[in-house]
């Protein structure tokens, strides 16, 4: 074990099993002595006297499992805690079918805000619903004709009434912009022309309804509390959306109604521009320590998603013409200028890719540059790890690049099975390989990228941790078992892989003296419990740089944490 650091402790956590995910770990009961926030020692408990002062507080959690708390390197935790205070649910399996989402909408009318009603639905929702399609247009009118009403499946992809695509200035002449912040937009027509509601990569070009800075304030701080805290995640590594989410977000830390960890990706040009972001310190003013919330990287969009048919890839959609191959957002200029401004201003950045040929391409212009700055941030790869349809190629454009794949397991869950309909049978046994990466050394991690249109449950790292080692799809299918990998390295990949991912892991995802003492006690021990099982692992308590700050069941600290605000039905 790691050298202790001396003196008694101020605080001694006893458990009955503690699962440090470092180098070797205690036999039976332990105990984590922490003094000023960080970790001192993890100790057999029978060698807990030497830690004990006059003045340390014991804290007994007998029968529990303490282990690190969770990294989430990739969220977009302003986007889901919105989501969550202000959209309709209409995601399957909770509405089974096209029937049930219709009913929902009605039943939510009177929720409508400024004329708007918005649901939020899952990714790959035709192929999740029951009727195997999306509500059209004419159904989505049958719920009213008076308010607009737009379903968000994703956040590359949603489907509007015919009021919606009035006042969004879309009708049989509108032409789309060449080029939104998630990719280039789109919008699906009929035999004749018009509009069947069904717009892609368009979110941001729509005029959606926005909540006021009160309820921004409510919807962010009850969002990262049960999204995330509740969940035992104590570092977000946070795609930006707003200025005022920073703001809000500074706010709550350092007035003490909110205990997180928030690593900042600024995304360009969606929240600020690449000037801004290299000048952060100019304008941010955080009051909050760093140690809790800081402006980690920049976060930019190669290509768009799958579900709206926009991830940039080496062969042709299965779907459609069989001449769509996605498209690119970045030119190879582009992608050098943003690697070396941000290098330069010691951020490190973060690219969405998630096709074949958009990591290919993205992978060769970063080999350009990827010596001029050796000591600096390591450059991210979002989505890399996921669909992998020639693995000795892109890992070998990887390692040429020098960039950290950073996957989400849990999207086996999420659309693994779906995948080859739309890209083509290939697909099938060419997703998460993450067996075959770990094997050849890559430290990966497991993120959440909760969005819009995320599942039930998705920032709960259990479902991407189930999904890593057991590989189950959204209806049951097990996908490419060969490929699962441990129980105790999907810990890891969830802890040390997402400090790794954001370069921090000298500060946490391991319980080691010298690193913060954020820990979390569960009422299983993960490394006992059967894959099929993970999921219904609880997070009884969680502690932050040592502070308890949640207990579940109990009074959480901190204690004037706002309730969770109105949620339509």
């Amino acid at each position: 074990m790691t050298p202790a650091i001396e003196g008694p402790a101020e605080t001694i956590i006893r458990a009955g099993r503690v699962i440090t995910l470092a180098t070797r770990e205690p036999d039976g009961p332990a105990v984590v002595c922490i003094s000023g926030g960080m970790i001192q020692a993890v100790v057999p408990a029978a060698d807990a006297g030497a830690w004990i002062g006059p003045e340390t507080i014991i804290i007994d959690l007998p029968g529990r499992t303490l282990m690190p708390g969770f990294v989430d390197p990739h969220a977009h935790a302003e986007v889901a805690a919105k989501a969550s205070y202000q959209m309709v649910d209409v995601r399957a399996p909770g509405c089974a079918d096209i029937a049930a989402v219709l009913q929902r909408l009605q039943s939510n009318l009177s929720n409508a805000r400024n004329g708007w009603l918005v649901g939020q639905a899952n990714l790959f929702f035709d192929q999740k619903l029951a009727d195997k399609r999306f509500p059209t247009r004419a159904e989505l009118d049958s719920v009213s004709t008076e308010t607009a009403i737009a379903i968000r499946a994703g956040g590359h992809l949603s489907i509007l009434n015919s009021r919606a695509l009035e006042l969004a200035g879309i009708d049989g002449s509108y032409e789309a912009v060449e080029y939104s912040v998630t990719g280039k937009p789109s919008v699906q027509r009929d035999a004749a022309g018009q509009p069947t509601g069904v717009v892609s990569e368009m979110d941001k070009l729509l005029p959606l309804p926005a909540l006021s800075a009160a309820e921004s304030r409510e919807a962010l701080e009850a969002g990262i509390f049960e999204l995330f805290t509740a969940h035992g995640v104590t570092t977000i590594g946070e795609i930006s959306e707003s200025r005022e989410g920073l703001r809000a977000f500074d706010d709550a830390l350092a007035e003490g109604r909110m205990a997180a960890r928030l690593h900042v990706y600024l995304w360009t040009p969606g929240t600020v521009s690449l000037d801004e972001a290299c000048a952060h310190r100019d304008w941010t003013g955080f009051r909050s320590p760093e140690t809790l919330l800081r402006i980690q990287g920049v976060k930019a969009f190669s290509d768009g998603g799958y579900s709206a048919a926009r991830a940039a890839l080496s062969r042709p959609y299965a779907l459609g013409d069989s001449h769509n191959c996605g498209e690119l957002a970045l030119s190879a200029d582009q992608i050098v200028e943003l690697a070396r401004r941000t290098q330069a201003a010691g951020l490190q950045l973060a690219v969405h890719a998630n096709g074949d040929r958009a990591q290919l391409e993205v992978c060769e212009a970063l080999a350009q540059v990827v010596h001029e700055h050796p000591d600096g941030p390591r450059i991210r790869i979002e989505h890399a790890g996921n669909f992998v349809p020639d693995y000795e190629r892109l890992s070998a454009a990887w390692a040429d690049a020098g960039i950290v794949p950073v996957p989400q397991p849990v999207f086996i869950y999420n659309f693994g099975e779906f995948i080859p309909a739309y890209v083509g049978a290939y697909a099938r046994d060419r997703q998460f390989p993450f067996r075959r990466m770990i094997d050849d050394g890559w430290t990966i991690s497991g993120s959440s990228d909760v969005w819009v249109g995320s599942e039930a449950g998705q920032t709960n790292p259990f479902l991407s941790i189930a999904s890593t080692v057991a590989r189950r799809t959204f209806h049951d299918q097990v996908l490419t078992p060969d490929q699962g990998v441990t129980t105790y390295e999907a810990l890891r990949m969830h802890t040390l892989g997402g400090a790794y991912a954001l370069g921090e892991e000298h500060t946490r995802g391991s319980l080691e003296p010298g690193k913060y003492a954020d820990l979390i006690a569960l009422d299983q021990d993960p490394l006992g419990t059967a894959p099929e099982n993970l999921t219904g692992i609880s997070v009884e308590e969680v502690f932050l740089g040592g502070t308890h700050i949640y207990s579940r069941g109990g009074e959480a600290a901190p204690s004037n944490r706002p309730a969770a605000g109105p949620r339509p039905a």
